[in-house]
């Protein structure tokens, strides 16, 4: 019996031995041996808040794994209005294979750390394993789960239940490595009051009410205006109706 590879009794290249998406992402896909000929065309970077990472319409040169921040994606209106159609966290998989253009936008909605790698050696590699494409699928199909669990969420939900389950969205995949039971959760909101508005469908008015009452009613605590910490997943769940 061949013996579990790990980064301690494999070829597993530096770039890739601490990383999550090597584990839960796309690249958990391949073996050492694939990872280390992708490793060599792979570059990881930073990008700051508000920095653009693929706009709409753009050639798609580059795919990139998600490997810490948040990644907000967008839709634009020829009058310029905007609508947040998604979120993105580690250790998800920024960019769309099999098209040549991009359909949205993606912009760094905190800071950002990324593993790049060329268009060109994904497509390859999705013709000679099987896996990564299938990996590559469930991603997508996760995708749609989540998209149709939004649509319910900004279709029937009430604006409490909308400012809830947002906040329930971020406190579950903003840390890929933490474990959400029923203790506190704490982060900083990825997004402005103005973002989380447009995500929601709501106002601003609105959203900073609601979060007001969350406060008040001991479901979450507010520091500085941007860090949430949640005591109890538990009672967040039953607000969102979740």
């Amino acid at each position: 019996m061949n013996a579990r590879q790990d980064i301690h009794n494999s070829d597993i290249p530096v770039l890739c031995q601490a990383c999550d998406a090597r584990h839960r992402g796309v690249c958990g896909a391949l073996n050492p041996d694939q990872l280390v000929a992708l490793s060599k065309q792979s570059f990881k970077h930073r990008a700051e808040s508000g920095e653009e990472l693929i706009g709409d319409s753009e050639k798609v040169v580059n795919f990139s794994n998600v490997l810490s921040g948040v990644v907000k994606l967008s839709k634009v209106m020829s009058d310029g209005r905007q609508q947040i159609v998604g979120l993105q966290f580690a250790p998800d998989f920024l960019g769309r294979p099999f098209k040549s253009e991009s359909a949205l936008n993606a912009v760094a909605a905190t800071p950002v750390s990324l593993c790049s790698f060329p268009k060109t050696a994904i497509d390859r590699m999705v013709k000679e394993v099987p896996e990564l494409e299938h990996r590559l699928l469930k991603q997508t199909l996760k995708e749609l789960d989540e998209a149709r669990d939004w649509m319910l969420t900004l279709g029937r939900k009430t604006a409490a239940e909308k400012v809830a389950s947002f906040l329930h969205l971020v406190a579950t995949h903003i840390d890929p490595e933490a474990s959400v039971g029923s203790g506190p959760v704490s982060y900083d909101l990825p997004l402005t009051r103005a973002d989380i508005a447009d995500f929601l469908g709501l106002t601003i008015e609105t959203v900073s009410r609601q979060m007001t009452k969350l406060r008040k009613d001991g479901v979450i605590e507010i520091e500085h205006n941007r860090q949430i910490t949640i005591p109890d997943i538990g009672r967040l769940e039953r607000r969102a109706n979740i």
